[in-house]
């Protein structure tokens, strides 16, 4: 429980489908396509309870040969398992027959969203519970220039074309989770209501499997960006803050006024490694300095950005353009505004001296080593050169 309030997670399913018969229990990469939104639901522990309402002995059966230990069988009233039948009408059959607080916290997900994954389950509820908002969901930020029918741009100035690094793009709902409480649910009648706010998740989980062409290109990114339950994602992409991890922090000038960094030539040693290894490397810091810009191409680091207000946002466009996942991202950071990028990487570290925030992340590998000191170095031997 999250402050004594149960984290309900809800997951509708039927037999019904039309375009694609019976696609809730269809095999998506070896698996039916329902096991992977529950697996991520199993494998949070945020969510306590787990309820799937499904409207056939089938996909009761199946369901329930997953093994998971907080996914509960809920029968759904055939009239709200038709086509016509709204998702809101079986959540609110289901939360009037059973007995939660007004203010537990309520989770639907979606099996056509099969991208969905623990870090999504976490980073979402903390979201949730860290803001002052009524409800959450989750969007994918689309990066497209947009038209209506009459020849009217209508999110960007086509005699001023920006930059896709400099353009924001727009939010896309992608019916992979939604949150809100039990008591404004059963109020409102809708899964969302209130202040609303947005959960950000990578551009490839906007697929949702509606038709059989959604199915081909999903099972292709599920394989190439995250399927692989067996053993870690190999490391391909490794990216650092710079001031605290590959500097001490300390704020050094010369004479003359102009501000100096101290740099680990040992660090230095370590980007040829991963470059030798064909391992991308990135500094993003939110400073910007002629001496970072040096150091990096002196080092040959492969992306520099500087004067980073959205880190995350950045890491995802360089993944999204080398086609290597955040499952497969390294990054080094060792302050507050590092904390969003090291709880969406597959491995995230941080220096000896960073601060006790960073260094609670659940999972985070905390180096030996102090900002300035060698810190990317003692990461590449430990655990690239291993």
């Amino acid at each position: 429980m999250l402050n004594n309030r149960k984290v309900i997670g809800f997951l509708p399913i039927r037999s019904g489908s039309k375009a694609i018969p019976l696609k809730n229990i269809k095999n998506f990469c070896g698996k039916p396509l329902a096991y992977w939104v529950l697996h991520a639901l199993q494998h949070s522990k945020e969510i306590d309870v787990v309820y799937v309402a499904l409207d056939c002995n089938e996909f009761a059966s199946i369901v329930s040969s997953f093994n998971f230990s907080k996914v509960r069988i809920y029968n759904r009233d055939p009239k709200n398992a038709t086509d016509e039948a709204s998702t809101e009408s079986v959540m609110l059959e289901f939360l009037n027959s059973e007995k939660f607080k007004d203010n537990d916290i309520f989770m639907l997900v979606q099996a056509t969203s099969p991208f969905t994954k623990p870090i999504d389950i976490k980073n979402s509820v903390k979201t949730y519970m860290d803001s002052d908002c009524d409800s959450v969901l989750s969007c994918v930020r689309v990066k497209r220039f947009f038209w209506d029918e009459s020849g009217h741009a209508l999110n960007y100035n086509f005699f001023d074309r920006p930059l896709k690094q400099d353009f924001s793009g727009q939010f896309l709902e992608n019916g992979a989770l939604y949150i809100n409480s039990v008591g404004n649910i059963k109020k409102e009648k809708n899964r969302l209501s209130g202040k609303i706010k947005i959960y950000e998740m990578p551009e490839y989980a906007g697929i949702e499997l509606d038709e059989e062409g959604d199915w081909a290109i999903a099972e292709i990114l599920m394989k190439k960006t995250l399927f692989d339950h067996k053993k870690k994602s190999p490391i391909r992409l490794v990216a650092t803050d710079v001031d605290g991890v590959l500097t001490d922090s300390g704020m050094y000038y010369s004479q003359s006024g102009d501000e100096l960094k101290k740099f680990n030539t040992r660090d230095g040693k370590a980007v040829e490694l991963l470059r030798k290894l064909k391992i991308k490397t990135a500094i993003i810091t939110s400073e910007n300095t002629d001496i970072v810009s040096n150091r990096a191409k002196k080092l040959k680091v492969d992306y520099v950005f500087q004067g980073a207000k959205d880190k995350l946002r950045i890491l995802k466009d360089i993944s999204t353009k080398e086609g290597i996942s955040l499952s497969q991202t390294a990054y080094i950071g060792d302050d507050l505004n590092d904390l969003e990028v090291l709880n969406n990487v597959g491995m995230a570290l941080c220096p000896n001296d960073a601060v006790e925030k960073i260094k609670k992340i659940d999972g985070i590998s905390v180096l030996n080593a102090k900002g300035g000191k060698g810190v990317l170095r003692e990461f590449v031997e430990k655990f690239i050169l291993k």
